[in-house]
């Protein structure tokens, strides 16, 4: 990914080396419904020449569907049970001379993909109309605490919807790659435009009617309708992927770094890996086959429209 001397995005708080943290999730909300910003019915964040429509399910669809915020926390890319031999990589003090530091290096990449997300969803929101509101990327080592609650790196990334926050330790992308074997700085870049995807979801109003309706569900019912939910917010990260593309920021390979963290971090792989089966009704985030579907589907598409994961017939 062609990132360096690329805007960084202003938008970074950095609370690495903070005794209290903020915290965590790969996880994520609907506008046009109650808590969004329209009155009901299907929402349109598009029109005019070119313009995308995010279609997202009817009215009397949404009443069967909640996510309490505090389940933020439990799912995400990594395992939802902490993991004693997890590496943490420590923020480091810049060097003397101006040398910039792994941590530094790290920090410029995330403000940078964090900028990329600005300018396309801007663009997309804008021309329906609407105005995007920027999401803050906290950084954050070992622990943090948020909107949605207290939570350990070992939580994964998440965004919390009450803070309009993505939380990410980035010491996460070092599992990515060494633990599930997913490398590469464009796998790294799928992490946080599936959180900013989650984002997006918050921003039209889905995240705050599943967090309503989640306590009138099983937690059957509720981990089918959150695989939905992180299934859109991979297809928005291809969205997202396509725009960058078009900029000429991606270089051979780095589509196909994304799809194998896909691969790597559905929920049928890492409970295979961790436990040597898998129990289908407890997947919250999709399987390995439905994260690189739906990523390929906003990549191949381009347009939001296409990431309708709650009407599909199949996933």
């Amino acid at each position: 990914m062609r990132w360096q001397g690329r805007r960084e995005s202003q938008n970074i708080e950095d609370r690495r080396g903070d005794s209290g943290g903020a915290g965590g999730g790969f996880g994520g909300g609907f506008p046009g419904l109650p808590g969004g910003r329209g009155g009901g019915g299907p929402i349109r964040i598009g029109g005019g020449k070119g313009g995308i429509a995010i279609l997202i399910v009817a009215v009397i669809v949404l009443w069967f569907l909640g996510i309490n915020p505090l389940t933020l926390l439990e799912g995400g890319l990594a395992p939802t049970q902490p993991d004693p031999g997890q590496v943490t990589r420590q923020a480091q003090a810049p060097q003397a001379g101006g040398r910039q530091t792994a941590a530094d290096e790290m920090k410029r990449f995330v403000a940078v993909v964090l900028a990329e997300t600005e300018d396309v969803w801007t663009e997309l929101f804008r021309a329906s109309g609407e105005t995007y509101d920027y999401p803050t990327l906290v950084l954050f080592s070992g622990e943090v605490q948020s909107a949605c609650g207290f939570a350990s790196a070992a939580s994964g990334p998440f965004y919390c919807p009450g803070d309009r926050k993505v939380f990410l330790d980035t010491a996460f992308f070092e599992e990515l790659s060494r633990r599930f074997g997913a490398p590469g700085d464009f796998a790294d870049a799928y992490v946080v435009a599936h959180e900013v995807g989650h984002h997006v979801q918050n921003l039209i109003g889905i995240l705050p009617k599943f967090n309503e309706m989640r306590r009138s569900m099983s937690e059957a019912d509720a981990n089918a309708m959150s695989v939905k939910v992180e299934l859109q917010a991979d297809c928005f990260a291809g969205v997202w992927a396509f725009h960058t593309d078009k900029k000429g920021i991606l270089e051979p390979g780095d589509v196909e770094e994304a799809l194998n963290a896909a691969q790597q971090i559905g929920d049928d792989t890492l409970q295979k890996r961790m436990q040597g089966y898998v129990v289908p009704e407890s997947f919250n985030h999709g399987t390995s086959a439905q994260r690189v579907r739906w990523f390929k589907k906003g990549f191949e598409t381009g347009d939001p429209n296409s990431c309708d994961t709650f009407s599909a017939r199949s996933l």
